[in-house]
């Protein structure tokens, strides 16, 4: 009973006073437009690390202890043909070492000219490094360099400095994906508006969703900007959070409007074609909206701040715009009755009038239902195959870190990373840093150095017992020590063969964890970091909570989707389903952004890996999308089949009220995610491009293809649920009933027998809406 009355009292809330309801929205967007005003600026590039792992705790007491060895900012003098010890070079290089050193937040300054290391010296001997560690968080960090890169940049008498390193990377990253951000809005709103003019025929009806969607983004970034204040929030998040904004206001939208307009062309009065439309419609955005931040929330199951600020980001978003979309369209729709329908745009391409063809709107989506279900085995094995071929490239991922190739090739501080990956031995951050904490001899650290050297993928040591190769020592320490000398905390730095974050360097992290220091009970604690450990960490972590968050997502899902539809066996179809609609996004990210196929007409560089962390966040984004359709088509065929009985019509009822909604809908959301994946980053690209391929999969081929053909297959069966089920349904589930009790809607003579898919033809309503997309 309260469940049916809850949509009641929150319609009649609303539509109370419908202007002031609006302009508490519009005082609402004001106040949220100030608060997320400049959330960019207070955004992080990263966050992709475990920081409960053993690699992030020895990074913080190294970057405490030994700064030197946690470099994140480098100059690089080109010497243009006079060579690193030429005429004035080394006086250019202390003029620089000295201004890095009057700033008290750069640290661990080091360089070829002061330490003669072969490793800051390029091959051709052209080439130097000047390496330091900037502290403080990124906010902090990037400050910094703002204060100090018009003094260090470009000539400084003999050499061209550029400047490189992990803080670089990640102020440039930062600039480059706001810079897009912005783009990606210019190009998505005003194509959003020509598809909702073109789904709508109406242009006031078009109206309504895009105002929905600045409303929940706008709202979103306030809520990020309060985010901000007690944890690091990722620049992806915004990224995130438009998207799913806009596309999720959007869908909610286009729903209830929909919803809307077929009441009114049944000749419903507008008040309380709005109170049915809450009743039906938006307590199914409801449901929806919950579906997707339960998608959203198993992010929070995972250490690393990227996945969690995009949880945060993420469920803000839905919330406000399932919130936005029951606000503002009953009211204004409510205002407006039967002037939704105004402005009708498409004359300007089809003369008739808007009305005329109704009668044909949703016969397309109709006759291929049908034709689905004449066919069920065909389509349902064929489609299946389809699906797990084109994600079979998954097979053969491999997961890896990001860095500085995620950005343009013309990127500052990638070119500098470029050029240190070409013409030097190693780099200053790749090394694998091993840090011991605790007494040690000399003897027992050149001892446990030797047997470092010796494992395999190692070109050598470096430690207070001196430098190591193949088990022996080639360097004397920097100072002469007594070999009996004990030290309370001592590093050694492992220089990999290979490239800092590949597989041969995580298999040597893990062979250095495995290899003891000494058989002492009193020996040091040994920590390992740098890249490739907190690689190693971070796959770990996702690997131990990873089959937490897949049962906690399957358990929520099969109880929210029971509670729809009352059936046992519906929620396990939609589990397995939305499954496989994300195998073509899997198979995708692999074959173009690992192997590189079509990286020269997307512009990126493929570096034979995918970011660990960005696989889950597309899971349980696109998981929710995939839901938030379902959501949309198993209500209208559970409405169906509690009016009829008729298995196969509900089948084709819901397919064809909501086959050309679903597609619309899909269609719009991708082109926001394409505008987001037209970014100059990597990350972006794989981000919006991934998802645009696995909603419009969802929508075009499991939603219109796969559920029908399954749901025939599995005939009345489908509605199947035991006794006691059945009565827990009936108390608590959701009903998609359209006339509570006691209540019945008023509509005009004549109109009382007409069923929904024939009133708009019948009276001549322009409510084809989006059943033409796709028919």
């Amino acid at each position: 009973m309260s469940a049916d009355r809850a949509p009641g009292r929150w319609t009649r809330a609303v539509t109370a006073r419908p202007r002031l309801s609006l302009l508490i929205v519009l005082l609402f967007t004001v106040l949220v437009v100030i608060a997320g005003s400049g959330v960019t600026e207070r955004l992080s590039s990263g966050g992709w690390e475990d920081p409960n792992s053993e690699s992030a705790h020895a990074t913080e007491t190294l970057e405490r202890e030994f700064p030197a060895s946690q470099p994140n900012l480098v100059l690089l003098l080109d010497t243009g043909g006079a060579g690193v010890d030429g005429t004035g070079v080394a006086a250019a290089a202390e003029d620089l070492t000295k201004k890095l050193g009057e700033e008290s937040e750069i640290t661990g300054i080091n360089s070829y000219w002061t330490s003669k290391s072969p490793a800051l010296r390029s091959d051709g001997g052209q080439k130097g490094m000047i390496t330091a560690h900037v502290e403080g968080d990124d906010k902090e960090a990037f400050e910094v360099l703002d204060r100090i890169e018009p003094q260090l940049r470009g000539r400084q008498g003999p050499v061209d400095v550029s400047i490189g390193g992990p803080v670089a990377v990640r102020y440039e990253m930062q600039e480059i994906v706001r810079d897009d951000l912005l783009k990606a809005e210019l190009i998505a709103f005003p194509i959003t508006l020509i598809l909702l003019i073109m789904v709508f025929g109406s242009a006031i009806a078009a109206l309504l969703p895009l105002a929905v969607g600045v409303v929940a983004v706008l709202g979103t970034n306030a809520a990020l900007s309060g985010i901000t204040a007690f944890t690091d929030v990722s620049v992806f998040a915004q990224n995130l959070t438009t998207a799913l904004g806009l596309g999720l206001a959007i869908d909610y939208a286009l729903f209830i409007v929909r919803r809307f307009r077929e009441e009114l062309a049944l000749g419903t009065d507008p008040r309380a074609a709005v109170a049915v439309t809450v009743r039906t419609a938006g307590r199914t955005v409801l449901f929806s909206a919950l579906t997707v931040a339960v998608s959203l929330f198993g992010l929070l199951l995972f250490p690393h701040g990227f996945l969690r600020s995009c949880a945060y980001a993420g469920i803000a978003v839905v919330v406000l715009a399932a919130l936005a979309a029951m606000v503002i369209l009953p009211a204004a729709l409510l205002l407006l009755g039967h002037r939704v329908n105004s402005l009708d745009m498409r004359r300007l391409w089809n003369r008739k009038p808007a009305g005329t063809a109704t009668a044909e709107k949703s016969t397309g989506w109709a006759r291929m239902a049908r034709l689905v279900m004449r066919r069920a085995p065909l389509f349902a094995v064929g489609t299946t195959v389809f699906l797990v071929l084109l994600g079979t490239p998954f097979l053969n991922v491999n997961f890896g870190t990001t860095d500085d190739r995620q950005l343009p090739t013309s990127a500052a501080s990638r070119v500098v990373q470029d050029e240190i990956r070409r013409e030097f031995t190693s780099s200053p951050s790749g090394l694998v840093l091993v840090y011991a904490d605790g007494t040690s001899t000399v003897r027992d650290l050149g001892t446990y150095s030797s047997e470092l050297s010796r494992l395999p993928d190692v070109v050598q040591v470096d430690g207070p017992a001196g430098q190591y190769k193949a088990g022996e020592r080639v360097g004397e320490p920097a100072a002469a020590l007594d070999e009996n000398a004990s030290s309370p905390r001592a590093l050694i730095s492992v220089v990999p063969a290979s490239e800092p974050v590949d597989a041969a360097s995580q298999d040597l992290v893990r062979d250095i964890r495995d290899t003891p220091f000494s058989d002492s009970a009193e020996a040091p604690e040994i920590s390992v970091t740098g890249p490739a450990a907190s690689l190693v960490d971070s796959k770990d972590a996702i690997a131990e909570r990873m089959p937490w968050a897949l049962a906690l997502l399957v358990v929520i899902t099969l109880v929210l989707i029971f509670l729809l539809t009352g059936s046992v066996l519906i929620p396990i179809q939609a589990v397995i389903l939305n499954a496989l609609s994300l195998t073509a996004m899997y198979g995708a990210l692999v074959w173009v952004f690992q192997e590189g196929h079509l990286s020269d007409l997307l512009g990126f560089t493929a570096t034979g890996d995918i970011e660990t962390t960005l696989p889950v966040l597309l899971f349980c984004v696109a998981f929710g999308l995939s839901m938030d359709y379902g959501v949309f088509l198993l209500s209208r065929m559970k409405e169906e089949y509690d009016k009829t009985g008729d298995h196969r019509e509900a089948v084709v009822f819901g397919l064809q009220r909501t086959g050309g909604l679903i597609t619309a809908a899909a269609i719009i959301l991708s082109v926001v995610m394409i505008a987001i994946g037209s970014g100059r980053v990597a990350g972006s690209k794989m981000l919006g491009l991934g998802i645009a391929l696995s909603v419009l999969m969802d929508a075009m081929v499991v939603r219109s293809l796969l559920v029908p053909s399954i749901m025939c297959l599995t005939g009345r069966a489908t509605w199947w649920a035991p006794a006691p089920l059945r009565r827990f349904h009936d108390r608590f589930g959701l009903r998609e009933s359209d006339e509570p009790m006691g209540e019945t809607r008023e509509v005009s003579p004549g109109a009382e027998n007409a069923r929904p898919s024939e009133a708009p033809g019948e009276q001549g309503e322009p409510v084809t809406t989006t059943d033409r997309v796709g028919s």
